[in-house]
């Protein structure tokens, strides 16, 4: 059955579903603990990532041993396409990246993304027991380091507030009113948006104690505010 399948398919066929299988499961961990979380790069995607780049390394690795054989000026170079496929999987990182006025996110999803790029090359290369350390070593720094950086802010957590409002609002009204709810104002930036408005993000410093739909709805009877959002 096995010769069958070789000569049907070719020699290498078994090895090739045995490793795309691999970098499914490997790079589906990883995956899975975004999708746990609600990332835009989830389970679906890691996957697809991780299949294709241990493709690629398949077709660099075997793809051209039919031309190597029959021309003797054929160069092989297994690193080529590998090294297009780490270079080129950035897009697809920047992708996930979202800014929110001074906030930044999406990085480490971006960084898990390159990171399963790197672990489908190494599968198709056959380095099955490198990939398989670095999965777990992914997966814990993941799981168990976002929880002990939680666990370090935690007396040092920030918010953020959106405010959109028209340009003639007076940015020294808004920190008034912040600076009476004694709330500490680490940053503020102020956004030019669509249709004559702009978007003032306030960066303070979270504080649990303090009331906030009554802060939110002084905020907002101002004449000029249009919206008031939070981001955490």
């Amino acid at each position: 059955m096995v010769a069958y399948i070789e000569e049907l398919f070719g020699e290498h066929f078994l090895l090739f579903v045995v490793r795309i299988l691999v970098a499914l499961v490997l790079s589906g961990l990883i995956g899975f603990e975004k999708e746990l979380k609600n990332h835009s790069a989830g389970f679906r995607t890691h996957i697809l990532v991780g299949i294709g780049s241990c493709l690629m390394m398949l077709l660099s690795t075997y793809g051209f041993e039919a031309f190597i054989e029959k021309y003797d000026n054929v160069r092989f170079d297994p690193a080529r396409i590998p090294s297009y496929v780490i270079s080129g999987i950035g897009f697809l990182g920047a992708g996930t990246i979202i800014v929110y006025g001074g906030t930044i996110r999406g990085l480490t999803t971006a960084a898990s993304i390159w990171a399963v790029a790197g672990l489908g090359l190494v599968v198709g290369a056959g380095m099955y027991a490198t990939a398989v350390f670095t999965t777990l070593v992914i997966l814990l720094s993941l799981v168990f380091l976002n929880n002990f950086e939680k666990l370090f802010k935690k007396g040092h957590r920030s918010q953020i507030i959106e405010i959109i409002a028209l340009p003639n609002l007076p940015v020294n009204h808004i920190v008034s009113i912040f600076e009476k709810y004694t709330l500490i104002i680490k940053k503020v930036e102020i956004v030019k948006v669509e249709n004559n408005l702009r978007s003032i993000y306030i960066k303070i410093e979270r504080n649990d104690n303090i009331d906030r739909i009554t802060l939110f709805e002084e905020l907002s009877n101002i004449e000029s505010v249009k919206n008031v959002n939070e981001r955490t």
